[in-house]
């Protein structure tokens, strides 16, 4: 697989459940890159990561990793992913050891000397249990394993929530580290904006279980506008064109979608600036509810 191939690609995948459902999505993730996987909690992310890891059946739909049909080559497909979840999937019960000792042999190319220097990078011991570890510990842990075997795609389901902002800072450099090499790409699941803001390289943002967007950052950034002017410029046709729009005695602030429209609708009379990813996360999630904020 060259570089600008797809890593993934998701056709028609649609998921139901009593309370809950994933419209059918149809995107792909880029070989290469870091791709942040992004929107409100319960919006699907998980959900979606489930699907593609096979730990969920889809409704209908397709999954290829690798250029590979899900669930067909599944154990072929998993021999090359390292994923990192924010809750443990271990045996408590069993030291850190006795786990590697069952995870090991799923992987052909399980590197023992790379999971020594991260054991020993993570000041974590072979010997302690799991069940003793700390939350971040227990994420230190779950890097460990996804790194240690050479994985050509790490799935990552909110792998910051609860760290430290040091070690937090030291995963982001490590991703930043994996990526170098062009064969490896890295999905990131989180409701966090900020963490992406450093090291994310294209955006997916899924809103009600809706996929909104799976755009390059740049290209978001260029689209989008965030307006701060005047409520006197806020009529019918105005509002129309806004995401979300909040209000307040003094003015108001608005996401457009078309930043060449708001620049005609409201320029000379309002602060027209590029929004933060938390901005165009907000205002989409609240302006979907049909809510002002």
């Amino acid at each position: 697989m060259n570089q600008d191939e797809n890593v993934i690609e998701l056709d028609g995948l649609s998921k139901s459940y009593s309370r809950f459902k994933l419209e059918p999505i149809t995107m792909s993730i880029k070989q290469g890159y870091i791709t942040g996987l992004v929107g409100p909690n319960g919006a699907g992310k998980s959900t979606l990561i489930k699907l593609l890891l096979g730990m969920a059946v889809p409704d209908r739909g397709e999954v290829r990793i690798f250029g590979r049909r899900m669930p067909e080559r599944e154990q072929e497909i998993k021999e090359r992913i390292g994923y990192v979840s924010d809750e443990s999937h271990y045996y408590e019960h069993l030291s850190i050891g006795a786990m590697k000792n069952v995870l090991a042999p799923f992987y052909s190319c399980w590197d023992e000397q790379q999971y020594r220097q991260l054991l020993d990078r993570f000041e974590l011991h072979p010997k302690a249990r799991i069940r003793s570890l700390s939350k971040g510990m227990k994420m230190k842990l779950s890097l460990v394993f996804a790194l240690s075997h050479h994985a050509d795609l790490l799935i990552m389901d909110e792998p910051t929530a609860g760290l430290d902002p040091v070690f937090r800072r030291e995963l982001l450099d490590m991703l930043a580290d994996f990526i170098q090499e062009d064969t490896r790409s890295i999905v990131f699941s989180t409701h966090v904006t900020t963490d992406l803001d450093r090291i994310a390289d294209y955006i997916a943002f899924v809103d009600k279980g809706r996929l909104v967007f799976c755009d390059s950052k740049e290209e978001i950034f260029e689209r989008y506008a965030l307006i701060k002017a005047d409520r006197s410029l806020l009529d019918r046709d105005t509002r129309g064109t806004l995401i979300g729009i909040r209000e307040t005695s003094v003015g108001f602030e608005g996401l457009s979608a078309n930043r060449e429209e708001a620049e005609r609708l409201f320029g000379g009379f309002a602060r027209i600036e590029i929004p933060t990813l938390e901005d165009i996360m907000f205002y989409t999630a609240k302006g979907r509810s049909g809510a002002r904020v």
